[in-house]
């Protein structure tokens, strides 16, 4: 799938911030995901965001291109995800490790699908 460089920068952060939340400090603290978001240091925000783009980038990639209309968001089939999560998987892993995984990545690539921004005109679409 073809993104902007602005949309894979709203879906990765996004995609942090989800995941930052879901964090048992976070959950029992109540506070504001964005004002944490804030408060976190550079090097932590560079470490969550460098683990979580190697997770959801390939995956993202490997999706096929699709007709996105202008205010429109790309969707996926859960299973056309997990076909491309295993498809990015090494063999080298174990199955029980493996089908925790691919469960785990495919919840990653969710958020970030539903983190990218409505399409504007003028982002990238598929010529007819």
């Amino acid at each position: 799938m073809r993104l902007t460089e602005h949309e894979l920068t709203v879906a990765l952060t996004g995609t942090a911030k989800t995941v930052l939340a879901s964090g048992r400090r976070f959950r029992k603290g109540g506070a504001d995901i964005d004002k944490v978001w804030d408060e976190t240091d550079r090097f932590q925000r560079f470490k969550l965001l460098d683990s979580i783009g190697t997770q959801i980038f390939p995956v993202l990639t490997d999706l096929p291109d699709i007709e996105v209309p202008v205010g429109g968001r790309p969707s996926f089939p859960e299973e056309q995800i997990r076909e491309s999560v295993e498809r990015n998987i090494g063999d080298d892993v174990g199955r029980l490790r493996r089908a925790v995984t691919v469960k785990a990545r495919v919840a990653l690539v969710q958020a970030a699908l539903s983190n990218l921004p409505p399409r504007a005109e003028g982002d990238l679409r598929l010529a007819d």
